[in-house]
């Protein structure tokens, strides 16, 4: 309570300091905070706020205050000009804070004006089972045409079961086709993997063929949307079979080792 008196009486001398036109400015263009964009959505609805759940809205809102203030405040550490998502990037999602699990069953909350009726409600069953009964902030975003959600659990320390220790050490050289360490050599380009990347070399060479003979309007063509739903498909295995081969090969460091070494290089230059 007085960190907060404090602060109010900092600004308002602040405020007086300032010459007539400057308060007129900071009037009509008052600098922007979270709650005041948020009071501002709320008196003026849209049709599209009462057919979704307004956490939504005040999650995006809230993220976008974080921007502010980082933005405007040097000691965040992550202050600087925000980045933001582009809507014709590939990826795109929301978040919502009143997710329920139930037997293994995501439900997402479902807004008042929502045409769906309660019991026909569905939600979405999980791949693995329930890491705790506390979670977080979900994530849903949709990618390369299939939805996923992304659930940070909440986990007690004396829950957490820490490998055994092994007293082995071992170094991990990089390198672009394959890993080499203490316990021999892991190949992160294997033959499948070369395949799938011959397949998204010819998809490319068909779309870019479709583009060259129609211009602009064989985007909207059937065909090239086929073609551009197979590269994307195969980009999907290939990105799921690099993610597989280096979460096996961590999880192998982190049990069979005590202490990892890693060269410091750049292997992207």
């Amino acid at each position: 309570y007085k960190e907060r008196q404090a602060l109010k009486s900092s600004l308002a001398s602040d405020f007086k300091k300032l010459t007539e036109e400057q308060k007129v400015l900071l009037k009509a263009k008052p600098s922007p905070s979270e709650r005041r964009v948020r009071n501002m959505l709320v008196a003026d609805k849209k049709d599209w706020q009462y057919t979704q759940s307004a956490r939504i809205l005040q999650l995006a809102i809230s993220d976008l205050g974080k921007a502010w203030k980082n933005f405007f405040d040097k000691a965040q550490p992550g202050w600087g000009k925000p980045k933001f998502r582009s809507k014709r990037e590939a990826r795109q999602g929301f978040k919502s804070d009143r997710s329920k699990i139930k037997d293994g069953i995501l439900y997402l909350e479902q807004a008042r004006g929502s045409s769906v009726p309660k019991d026909q409600w569905r939600g979405f069953k999980l791949s693995e089972k329930p890491l705790s009964d506390e979670f977080g902030v979900v994530s849903y975003f949709k990618e390369k045409g299939r939805y996923y959600v992304a659930i940070p659990y909440k986990i007690k320390a004396e829950d957490v079961k820490l490998p055994d220790k092994t007293g082995k050490a071992t170094a991990v050289d990089v390198n672009v086709g394959h890993f080499d360490y203490t316990g021999g050599r892991v190949n992160v380009l294997p033959k499948k993997l070369d395949r799938i990347y011959k397949k998204i070399k010819h998809y490319q060479r068909q779309l870019a063929k479709k583009q060259v003979e129609n211009g602009k309007a064989a985007c909207e063509s059937e065909n090239y949307l086929k073609t551009k739903a197979k590269i994307q498909a195969c980009y999907r295995k290939a990105n799921n079979i690099q993610n597989d081969l280096m979460h096996k090969f961590t999880t192998e460091l982190v049990n069979d080792y005590d202490k990892i070494v890693i060269e410091n290089l750049s292997v992207k230059g």
